[in-house]
């Protein structure tokens, strides 16, 4: 019944005007889950978010590479941060829960779906959908894209249009899975071609297979535009 309320409380919020007591009661709840998000993030460290489908199964190839990007962010000293549900965020709360790292999420209630997995040091319960993903943004130092559904992708345009807007500046997007996003980057292509956005803009993508270069790519930008010290890692040639 509570999930009900809230997904009610939302369409009523979004069918258009209310009683400005209902308003400001909205209003005022959201304002008590940012600072919420900001009492349990501000002191974790640097993340790195990873995004991706809720409905992979431990097995699947995805979930499997998922958690071995987790690993490694976490070995390198990166908080890695998720929607907290299963599938790919299970999978890279999993890699990082199995070296020791910190592994957090940002959980929201819903119908279905959203059951929170067990591989998290951390958890911040969210009602609305875009308290969550302003936190997931804000405390985030890079964003790794995993195969996904609406949700995934919702994420993925909304961070690549603030970043071509300058409102998010040094920020690293990845995606994971060159023929599952096959059909979205020949559409960035064709948006390049029909000049609906400029050909530089493809560059705020790092579009790859290789998990090390994955990370690599994450590690390069960080070092040029901030000063993050890592954990030791044979998985980069350290001691």
């Amino acid at each position: 019944m509570g999930n009900k309320r809230i997904l009610d409380a939302d369409s009523q919020f979004l069918s258009g005007p209310n009683s400005r007591g209902k308003e400001f009661l909205f209003v005022f709840k959201a304002f008590m889950q940012f600072i919420k998000g900001f009492r349990k993030l501000h002191f974790v460290g640097p993340c790195v978010t990873v995004f991706g489908s809720a409905r992979f199964k431990e097995e699947n190839p995805h979930y499997i590479k998922a958690r071995q990007i987790g690993k490694e962010l976490a070995e390198l000293g990166f908080a890695v941060m998720t929607g907290g549900g299963p599938g790919i965020m299970e999978a890279a709360n999993r890699g990082a829960h199995d070296v020791g790292g910190q592994s957090i999420g940002c959980t929201i209630k819903l119908p279905k779906e959203q059951s929170s997995n067990p591989y998290m040091t951390r958890i911040v319960n969210f009602d609305y959908f875009f308290v969550r993903k302003v936190l997931l943004t804000k405390y985030s130092y890079a964003f790794v894209v995993m195969p996904g559904g609406y949700g995934t992708l919702d994420e993925l345009f909304e961070t690549l249009t603030l970043i071509q807007t300058g409102i998010l500046h040094n920020f690293p997007v990845v995606i994971m899975g060159k023929e599952y996003f096959k059909d979205i980057l020949e559409m960035i292509q064709k948006m390049i071609n029909e000049e609906t956005i400029s050909v530089d803009d493809q560059h705020l993508l790092k579009i790859t297979d290789d998990i090390d270069e994955a990370i690599q790519h994450i590690r390069n930008f960080i070092d040029k535009n901030y000063k993050v010290k890592y954990k030791a890692s044979w998985i980069l040639g350290e001691e």
